[in-house]
This record gives C-alpha cells, sequence and structure tokens, in this order.
C-alpha cells in the first residue's frame, strides 16, 4: 500500500491544443511505463474513437508514473471549453496542476477557465510553457502575460494570501524534452520528471475524521465487473468485501465492495485495501452517480455533491419520422433514445436531459454545440436513427428583463481576414474589445458577443480565414438580451418527390445553388437537397430523368460534371440548419429536412 507521503495527485490542464496528452505521452515513457514487448501509441491517453478522429481529448482520464520512490497519479483533461464539467470534477480528485501554455499562442480563454477553478480550490500550481522550440515562439511574453492572468484571478477571487512563488518550466513536448532553463535544451525529460516528484507539489489532503469518505467524480463499466465508481478517498479507508454506504442525492444504499483497483502506469492493479489521498476504481453497487458519496456504514456522512457551471444550449432531439425512417438504423423508439440520453447525463455532470410534452421529442442540454454533437454522434455509430433541431441559447428571465448568455471570443488570425472577420461578427451583435498584433502576419481580436452569435460560425470563420484562424471562447455569464440575430440568410433548395436523384437533374439544377446530395441518393419530398443562391426556398425536381426521345449529341450524359460535395459531419448540420428543419441522423447518413414535408403545406418564402 503507497504511504500518503509518497504518493502525488496531479492534473495537466491547459487550452485545447496546447499539448497536454502529447505530455503525458512523455511522462509515460520518460518514467518506464512502457515494456519491452510494449508499442508506444502516440497520443495513448486519447483511446476514444472519436478522440483519435478528432484529435482532441473529450473524457479526462488517469495514469500513474513512479519517479525517485514517489507516485504520481495523472490526470490528462479535455482543452475544449465544451468539456469544461469534465475539468471541474477532475479538479475534485487532485491536489495540485501543472498548466501548460503555448510559447507562441499563450494564454486563452480556457487557459482562464481551469486557472480560475484550480484557485477557487487552492490547488497548487506550476506552469510549463510547450512548444518553445516554434520559430514564432514568444517565452518571455508569455511568461508575463500568464503572470499577469494569475495575478488578475487571485485579484478577483480575492486570495491576498495565496503563494505567488510560482514555478515556470519550459518543454517541446512533441520533440520529448524539458528543461528548467528555455536557453539550455535538453534530450529528455528529467528535469520535469524531478520536478514533478519534488516536495513543491504536496501530498494528498486528508480530511479529519473517522470513518471512509469517498466523493464519486467518474463513472466506468468493466465488462466483468459491472457499474464502477473512480474518486479519491478523501477520509479513512477502504477494503474489499467491506460493507459500505452510496450516499446518493434522495436516498442511501448498502453494498459490498466487490473489488477494488487502483491506477497502475496506463492500467489498473487489483488491490486489497486503499487508504486516503489514493484515487480508486471501485465495484460492487449496482447503479451510482456523479457527485454521490462512499461512506462507511458507522459514519455515514456525505460530501458536498459536484456542482459545475450550467448548460447554456439546448438541442431538441426526436425520435426519426422521415419516409424513409427505419432503412439504415436499428433503434428507432424513444425508449432506446431516452436509455441513452439519460445514461449520457449520468456520466457527464455538465449534460442536462429533459422529457417534453411530446413523447416522441426530448431536449439535451449542454455546454456547446461541439460538446453536443459529439454526444450524437457517438449515438449514431451505436446504431440509432433521430433528428436534432438547431442549437438555441437558454435564456434567463432576471427582474422581468431577458437575459442570455455571453462569451468572450478570442480569434488568432492572418492581418488580412480582420475585416472580413469583423464585419461578420458585428452581424451577430459582436463587440470588439481588442486588436492586437501577434508577430508580423496575425493579429488577436477579442469580441464580447452573444452565445447565440457563435452558433454556426465556426464553419464561416474557418472559411473567411482560409484554415488558418484559430477560435476560442469562454462562457462570461448572462446579460440583457442584446437583440434579434439574422440566422442563415440563403433558403433552401427543397426536394418535392421522393425517388433517386440523377446526374441529369442535379446538372440542370446547378444554378439554383449549392448541392449537399450525390446522385444516386433516394430524397423524399421535404427534404433540403441544396442551399439556395437566394433569401427564399424553392421545390425543385431532382429525380427528373432525360426522356429517351430527347436524342441529341452521343455520349453527352456521360460528360456530366458535378461539382464535389464536401463530407457530412453533424457538427456542419447543427450549424447550417434554420429554425423549421430537422438534421435527419442515421448510422449511414446526414440528411436535412423541412418540420413540415409537404409543399402544399408550409410557405416557400422564408421569414
Amino acid at each position: 500500500m503507497i504511504e500518503i507521503e509518497s504518493l502525488k495527485n496531479i492534473a495537466v490542464v491547459a487550452h485545447v491544443d496546447h499539448g497536454k496528452t502529447t505530455l503525458i505521452d512523455c511522462l509515460l515513457n520518460a518514467s518506464g511505463a512502457y515494456g519491452e514487448r510494449d508499442q508506444v501509441v502516440e497520443r495513448v491517453m486519447d483511446s476514444g474513437e472519436l478522440e483519435k478522429e478528432k484529435g482532441i481529448t473529450i473524457r479526462a482520464k488517469n495514469c500513474s508514473i513512479y519517479w525517485n520512490d514517489k507516485k504520481i497519479n495523472l490526470l490528462d483533461t479535455p482543452g475544449h471549453a465544451d468539456f469544461g464539467g469534465e475539468v471541474e470534477r477532475s479538479l475534485m480528485m487532485v491536489d495540485s496542476i501543472v498548466l501548460l501554455v503555448d510559447a507562441s499562442e499563450g494564454p486563452l480563454p480556457q487557459t482562464r477557465f481551469v486557472l480560475q477553478k484550480a484557485l477557487e480550490r487552492r490547488l497548487k500550481i506550476a506552469v510549463l510553457i510547450n512548444k518553445i522550440d516554434r520559430p514564432d515562439e514568444r517565452i518571455e511574453e508569455v511568461k508575463n502575460e500568464t503572470e499577469d492572468l494569475l495575478l488578475d484571478i487571485i485579484d478577483v477571487l480575492g486570495l491576498d494570501d495565496y503563494d505567488l512563488e510560482i514555478p515556470f518550466m519550459y518543454a517541446s513536448a512533441k520533440d520529448g524534452w524539458a528543461t528548467k532553463d528555455p536557453s539550455v535544451k535538453t534530450d529528455n525529460m528529467n528535469d520535469l520528471m524531478d520536478f514533478l516528484a519534488s516536495d513543491y507539489f504536496p501530498a494528498p489532503k486528508v480530511a479529519e475524521g473517522e470513518g471512509l469518505q469517498l466523493l464519486v467524480c467518474n463513472l466506468t463499466y468493466s465488462t466483468y465487473l459491472g457499474a464502477q465508481v473512480i474518486g479519491r478517498i478523501e477520509r479513512g479507508s477502504v477494503a474489499k468485501n467491506q460493507q459500505v454506504f452510496k450516499m446518493g442525492k434522495d436516498k442511501k444504499v448498502q453494498f459490498k465492495v466487490t473489488n477494488l483497483q487502483t491506477y497502475e502506469k496506463l492500467g489498473q492493479v487489483e488491490v486489497e485495501k486503499v487508504s486516503a489521498g489514493e484515487i480508486v476504481i471501485l465495484a460492487g453497487l449496482t447503479e451510482g452517480d456523479i457527485g454521490d458519496t462512499i461512506s462507511s456504514i458507522e459514519y455515514p456522512e456525505a460530501l458536498e455533491r459536484i456542482e459545475v457551471e450550467p448548460p447554456t444550449v439546448s438541442v431538441f432531439c426526436s425520435v426519426n419520422t422521415s419516409p424513409i425512417a427505419g432503412r439504415e438504423g436499428e433503434y428507432l423508439t424513444s425508449r432506446k433514445l431516452e436509455e441513452f440520453l439519460e445514461e449520457s447525463c449520468k456520466n457527464n455532470v455538465a449534460l442536462k436531459y429533459v422529457t417534453t410534452d411530446d413523447a416522441k421529442v426530448c431536449q439535451l442540454k449542454g455546454r456547446g454545440e461541439l460538446q453536443l454533437a459529439l454526444i450524437f454522434e457517438e449515438l449514431r455509430r451505436k446504431g440509432f436513427e433521430f433528428m436534432l433541431s438547431r442549437p438555441e441559447v437558454l435564456t434567463k428571465d432576471v427582474d422581468g428583463q431577458l437575459h442570455e448568455p455571453f462569451e468572450n471570443l478570442i480569434l488568432d488570425i492572418p492581418n488580412d481576414c480582420t475585416g472580413a472577420v469583423t464585419e461578420k461578427l458585428s452581424k451577430r451583435k459582436g463587440i470588439m474589445n481588442s486588436l492586437v498584433p501577434m508577430g508580423e502576419t496575425r493579429s488577436r481580436m477579442e469580441f464580447k458577443i452573444p452565445s447565440r452569435g457563435i452558433i454556426g460560425y465556426r464553419s464561416q470563420f474557418l472559411t473567411d480565414t482560409r484554415g488558418e484562424g484559430i477560435f476560442s471562447s469562454e462562457f462570461l455569464g448572462y446579460e440583457p438580451f442584446a437583440g434579434k440575430i439574422t440566422s442563415r440568410i440563403n433558403g433552401s433548395i427543397i426536394s418535392d418527390r421522393a425517388g433517386k436523384m440523377t446526374p441529369y437533374a442535379l446538372f440542370n439544377l446547378l444554378s439554383n445553388g449549392k448541392f449537399f446530395v450525390e446522385p444516386g441518393e433516394t430524397t423524399y419530398e421535404g427534404q433540403v437537397i441544396g442551399e439556395h443562391s437566394k433569401k427564399n426556398d424553392t421545390n425543385v425536381n431532382a429525380v427528373r430523368e432525360k426522356h429517351l426521345a430527347a436524342m441529341r449529341t452521343a455520349g453527352k450524359d456521360v460528360n456530366i460534371s458535378l461539382p464535389p460535395i464536401a463530407p457530412k459531419s453533424i457538427e456542419w448540420a447543427l450549424d447550417w440548419i434554420d429554425d423549421d428543419e430537422w438534421v435527419e441522423i442515421t448510422p449511414e447518413s446526414i440528411r436535412i429536412r423541412k418540420k413540415e414535408l409537404g409543399v402544399h403545406k408550409r410557405s416557400v418564402i422564408r421569414g
């Protein structure tokens, strides 16, 4: 059993793409976590299928390393603002954080978010400036910006007695080295490993009193052991086969601990007993929720439940009611849909699930479009067919006045793109707060903007910056409603009948606008197959075939050339649709359709 003096619990936190997961790879490798026959996998902590595809961390994950006779439990946390709930619950299990900051980009919105949450819990903080080998590095400027950010947050929180002696380290995690002095390049991670094992990072704090107390911070499932809970023991100890209480929101349930594990390098190891300070994986209960307390029978005292910042965006989810429903998916019922969403909310404290008056429709609330889109991408891959509405922000009534969420939007873009970006954001009620040069060719722009002004903007932003822009935001709070924002300007091209779309029909409709579909795909009345070049919707015949009597030049149809269609994703579809449309999602397809399918039952002209 590890002595508490030899144990450290440290989270690695940063803004997205500043190198957390790559750093964890380096630390695991440097500590000898891999055996001779183990295959070293890049970004090993991003083990989920979607994490590998997107190149981002979605779920916080644990591992451990050993160095200088110390065991260091490491938590790799998400960097995207939409997954802030994962960061918040992860900080409940640690006593210290290593904050990564990009040597060129410097502190960004999520940097402030994680720092503020860490300082609120009075965690020990160290800073690692990463990517110092970048040609556009600004090491001294970034260090000063980070120190200013620390002082600002400490001042806002009123932490006058907080120790301001915060050390800085420097690294290139991609190349596998770290150093105390940015002017001295090394060829290994030893300086950082020695630092992590040093007395600067405290041993776990243990609550006074008797009896077990463990706060459930994560849930997992094992094929052999069933449901498992993950958390740090705040007080006392727990042993295998011990009878304990699960203290839920409304009641307590007694159960026997059937299995007990701790983190060992990249895996887990079974143990007989664990004391306070250690992070454990515990089995034996049939069901648990994040925020529950596992307590001893003798002292059934619950800890304060985990509370995270509330959701700001919601989307309505419905069973698939299109004319071709059931052809591509396995699960079609509202009951199966509800079961999945309820389970998602149990595993993620930042999500909220709400039923509606319509039994076929439910509402899911979250932190942002990306978070919701990834939940539904996972749902799709499990064989479900369903439909989604356009995301909406969650408003509040404050003293009889409508308030809405606002964001601090920070953009790093090429200098020649500032005009286009400013024009687009001003139409979305964005107010520029600053414009600062970042080297000779790039600028950093900061806007205060309603959260609904960001919905649907990301793809337009990438177009306006030729894919070179960096887009990030942080939640500011609720402020008075900013007024109407015009949604998508262009109308829809809508199929007016069912059938298979033909090259001949689509080619002759190209003057109408841009299409989302390929020849040979099945369509139905009311399906949106493209974006109209004008403001109004238009209904078209996309299944029309060339009549045999219309004989012209031999082989002319063979030469029909249609523009390429970009890959469709749930994020793209949620960005594009309007309020009177659904995104129809199946395991094989993403389609857009009108809520009212019949041509004669809906208005052709957009309001």
